[in-house]
């Protein structure tokens, strides 16, 4: 593995974790909730996200089992690969307590002023648990982003936007219960920021894990996991949550824009 690629990968991987400190941002600057970029953003990732895993990274997979293993059994592995990858997210959202979930949509104006009593108390253990589930839901975003980037940098950069863009309301997740319980905003922000950190490390600890092990088998079955991944991210968290925020058409035209500017961005490289 050359140096450069390995940097970029990095990169990629902290740009797309630390995008939990935009939506802290914004949730610290704004009085009422853009849903409207919020539903159009989550639409524009799910997009990316289904169009990519489907017709390219999906294909890439397939296409490397099949080179190293023959047909039958690389399609097998590739088919297994892309179950197992939404298993393994799927149990991880599971074992989240639905109470405490990140992906519970939040609003800055219906939360009350701050201060403090059990409610705010309340408040305070939501954003701390979002935090962790976050933290723990980022870890293997931050291997498939980074694994994707150093097997193909120009795919890495798409998907990178894609779980930055899908970060955005996780940092809102965490950064409104904690500023609202605490009336303390570095407080805040470093917790939705810390929690995206776990993206970085995820891939470095995958990186250190599986550097000795790296063959097309290893990065056919990888592939096919992370287009599991992306797509189960799609449909159980960025769709319904575009769909809470009220505005369903918006992310459904978000999704659209989301696949075509993926598309052209693909046939760009063909």
């Amino acid at each position: 593995m050359h140096e450069y690629p390995i940097l970029f990968a990095f990169g990629l991987t902290l740009f797309a974790g630390l995008s939990t400190g935009i939506g802290s941002a914004l949730a610290f600057f704004a009085n009422r909730t853009n849903t409207k970029f919020l539903s159009l953003s989550m639409g524009f990732s799910a997009g990316v996200m289904i169009y990519v895993s489907m017709v390219e990274i999906f294909v890439k997979a397939k296409d490397s089992l099949i080179a190293a293993l023959g047909t039958v059994d690389g399609n097998w592995a590739t088919v297994g690969g892309f179950f197992g990858g939404i298993a393994v997210i799927a149990i991880i959202d599971k074992l989240v307590p639905s109470a405490d979930n990140p992906h519970e949509m939040r609003k800055v104006e219906d939360l009350p002023a701050s201060g403090s009593g059990p409610d705010y108390d309340r408040l305070y253990r939501t954003g701390l648990f979002s935090a962790i589930a976050i933290a723990i839901h980022n870890f293997p975003e931050g291997l498939a982003t980074f694994l994707s980037a150093i097997q193909d940098p120009m795919l890495g950069i798409p998907i990178a936007v894609a779980i930055a863009i899908h970060n955005i309301p996780e940092g809102i997740a965490v950064s409104i219960p904690v500023f609202y319980a605490t009336n303390n905003r570095k407080k805040a922000f470093l917790l939705s920021f810390g929690s995206g950190l776990a993206e970085p490390l995820g891939a470095l600890i995958g990186y250190f894990i599986l550097q000795h092990f790296f063959s097309d088998v290893l990065f056919g079955v990888v592939f096919a996991s992370v287009a599991g991944i992306m797509v189960f991210i799609s449909l159980d968290e960025l769709l319904p949550g575009a769909r809470e925020y009220g505005e369903h058409h918006l992310s459904i035209y978000g999704l659209i824009a989301g696949m075509v500017v993926m598309a052209v961005s693909l046939l760009l490289f063909v």
